[in-house]
């Protein structure tokens, strides 16, 4: 009997110390890798602000834990936020982090009704919201009766979705912030930015030879209000007709 209870106590006591080394590195994991809000730094953000990314991202009982931040977005995609499809988390240091947020690739937006509808590469429509977004164009000159989330827009010409993405690319390429791009029922392509409307025309082949020149006009136009017509691409002296309004 007395072995038996010796047995047991020792069971116990090796219990207890398990259970006080499990407590012990929990307590160091908590208090070691603690992140408080300056030291978690964003990068890849355009929709949100930083701390709008923190207020995600650190939520919750563990929100100010990087280890525990690191193991829960990794390699995980982004549900119910809009315009965010992954956030990756990484430890710099056990108290610093950084969230690299990897947005949808969203080619415009289509305002309908009171609605901005925004839709990728394909046109299908990815998100809804009723405010407006920065950085991503406003499309016109598309027709259409109806649109439905997750679906694509029913165009009747689908391949104005893949023109779209070159010219949006471009114009991310060149620097260039376009407010609106009006496709025309003809093919061609008029660009806003701002006062200055620039007709590019539907040539095709010259489209990034005219972008390329666009960043210079657009600083010596700054202020002004009119077309800069660019419908032919001039392949002498790069000389365009600016028409004020």
């Amino acid at each position: 009997m007395y072995r038996s209870k010796r047995r047991l106590w020792i069971k116990i006591l090796i219990v207890c110390i398990l259970l006080a080394v499990i407590l012990g590195v929990v307590m160091y994991l908590r208090s070691a890798y603690t992140v408080e809000r300056e030291n978690a730094y964003v990068e890849g953000n355009v929709h949100y602000t930083a701390d709008e990314i923190k207020d995600m991202v650190m939520e919750g009982p563990l929100g100010n834990n990087s280890l525990y931040l690191s193991l829960k977005y990794r390699n995980k995609g982004v549900e119910n936020i809009p315009f965010v499809d992954v956030m990756d988390v990484e430890i710099l240091a056990p108290d610093k982090i950084k969230i690299i947020v990897y947005e949808k690739a969203l080619a415009g937006y289509i305002k309908y009704m009171d609605t901005y509808l925004y839709f990728d590469k394909d046109g299908y429509v990815t998100e809804t919201s009723g405010v407006k977004t920065p950085g991503i164009p406003q499309i016109t000159g598309l027709f259409f009766e109806h649109a439905v989330l997750g679906e694509p827009l029913p165009v009747e010409d689908k391949s104005v979705f893949s023109e779209i993405l070159v010219l949006t690319k471009l114009l991310t390429k060149y620097e260039l912030a376009a407010d609106k791009i009006y496709f025309h029922p003809s093919g061609e392509v008029t660009v806003y930015f701002g006062m200055v409307k620039v007709a590019l025309g539907d040539e095709e082949e010259h489209l990034e030879d005219k972008l390329m020149l666009l960043p210079k006009f657009l600083s010596e136009l700054a202020d002004k209000s009119g077309t800069l017509q660019m419908e032919k691409y001039n392949d002498g002296n790069g000389k365009y007709t600016f028409k004020p309004e």
